[in-house]
């Protein structure tokens, strides 16, 4: 029986993905599924709209949002984050990528750079900040995969990723992405669970 592979299409510094980055692991190891990160950003040209771009009233929302959903879910969430809107989300997301493409499990390490700018307010496109995190949750190994430039095979993979992305409709972030069918936002999770509980039915039948 072959594992679905559940793709997970986000960008570094989206509040949403970071609250939804836990139960997504865990669905995805209740399935047997493998996680595929793939790292993006907000996607303008199908549709996404930056959050400092937003109405004053959109934006006052989206706040209200995250209080709702901090509190729900019991996770840690500064709403005015120091180091929010981030210099740049690259450095972090190339990061990712090239740990996960040396077969290392990327998941704690992606998470632990989410819980950095949104709880413990550190700079994420900060190099030193990057390395201190990998190594305390990737390793040595992983902490040596942290660069700024990277490699261009690592580049070439994160302009791959935006591209899948763009080709795919994908507008915001985060997104799941299973079987071809897309799931918009962590409140999207239970769908997932439920299509990756169907799919595992249709193999065993």
């Amino acid at each position: 029986m072959s594992k679905p592979v559940l793709q997970a299409f986000y960008g570094m510094s989206s509040p949403w993905a970071y609250l939804g980055a836990q139960r997504l692991v865990a669905i995805a190891r209740e399935a047997g599924a493998t996680l595929v990160h793939r790292p993006i950003r907000l996607i303008e040209a199908n549709g996404g709209i930056p959050l400092r771009t937003r109405p004053d009233y959109r934006q006052k929302y989206h706040e209200v949002e995250l209080d709702r959903w901090r509190k729900h879910l019991g996770i840690p969430l500064n709403l005015k984050p120091k180091f929010y809107p981030c210099r740049t989300i690259e450095t972090a997301a190339q990061a990712v990528i090239a740990v996960q493409k040396a077969g290392i499990e990327v998941a704690d390490f992606a998470f632990a750079i989410q819980r950095a700018l949104w709880a413990e307010d550190r700079d994420i496109a900060d190099l030193a900040t990057l390395r201190e995190l990998a190594l305390a949750t990737v390793g040595e190994a992983g902490a040596a995969l942290v660069r700024d430039p990277q490699h261009a095979d690592i580049v070439a993979d994160w302009h791959a990723n935006l591209a899948e992305a763009e080709a795919r409709g994908i507008f915001g972030t985060p997104t799941y992405v299973l079987n071809d069918e897309l799931f918009w936002g962590q409140d999207r999770l239970d769908f997932v669970a439920r299509a990756l509980a169907a799919a595992r039915q249709k193999e065993i039948a």
